[in-house]
């Protein structure tokens, strides 16, 4: 069974990342992967996810040589709500490359703190935010990027399981194009994993980086990364978001002059 934090609200239900790392937590006191490290995670949300216990199944192949599998399905009041799957691996020698190196912003002390009301949505408080460029929520800008500096407020680590949260903790990118809110909740998200986890837990800051790669008929693809304080690539994500229509009560949501940076 996966437990909810009823706290980790959004719109219409359950953070989408929170309920993957909560499916991923799920597995891990099972016993799945056998210590080894988690690679890849995905998880196709089918209905919304409410704050009641989730019941997970767990289906595990025979373990290969290099990977173990693992596919698992979520249930509330009967109701199939999620479904997904894990790849874990032992890490071993090979060459290394850097593909991907993390943006070049000001450090999280030179930034201001952005003030995401609960009234947005509900998780905001359970994360400090800071914009680490110029693009804001709701401030139609030119691009849908978002690139924000993030650390749980309550302290945790940056395992395995808070990465799979941060892969999806910043509005959706298009949020920095548009400037009014409308629900763009997630339909599918695969996450990508480094081996930078494959030690130790980190701690502190984390700099995540989300963008829309391309929108269109009621669908939006998002891309995100995320990096460790110190520059290293944690993982990367992919999703498919519903962009649904802005019906009145999301119209009246806080607006981007609402949206507004701290003073430190």
């Amino acid at each position: 069974m996966a437990r909810i934090d009823p706290l980790w609200r959004s719109w219409a239900g359950a953070h989408g990342g929170h309920v993957a790392a909560a499916a991923l937590t799920t597995m891990r006191e099972r016993g799945v992967g056998e210590g080894r490290p988690v690679r890849a995670l995905t998880a196709h949300f089918l209905a919304s996810v409410g704050s009641l216990p989730l019941h997970l199944s767990l289906s595990r192949p025979p373990v290969g040589r290099r990977a173990a599998t693992c596919a698992f399905t979520g249930h509330q009041d009967g109701a199939t709500v999620l479904v997904g799957s894990a790849v874990f691996g032992h890490g071993r020698r090979g060459p290394g490359y850097v593909g991907r190196t993390s943006p070049r912003v000001p450090g999280p002390a030179d930034c201001m703190p952005l003030d995401l009301s609960a009234g947005f949505v509900a998780f905001a408080q359970q994360v400090e935010v800071r914009p680490a460029t110029k693009a804001l929520p709701l401030a139609g800008g030119e691009r849908a990027e978002l690139v924000a500096w993030v650390r749980f407020t309550d302290g945790r680590a940056l395992d395995e399981a808070a990465v799979v949260t941060l892969t999806d903790v910043l509005p959706p990118a298009l949020f920095a194009h548009w400037r009014t809110p409308r629900p763009v909740p997630t339909a599918e998200l695969t996450i990508h994993f480094t081996d930078a986890l494959d030690t130790e837990a980190l701690t502190g800051w984390a700099l995540v980086r989300i963008r829309t790669e391309q929108a269109g008929s009621g669908w939006a693809v998002d891309d995100s990364a995320v990096w460790s304080a110190d520059g290293r690539l944690l993982a990367l994500a992919r999703q498919a978001r519903v962009v649904q229509d802005a019906s009145a009560d999301h119209a009246s949501s806080p607006s981007s002059t609402t949206l507004q940076q701290e003073t430190l």
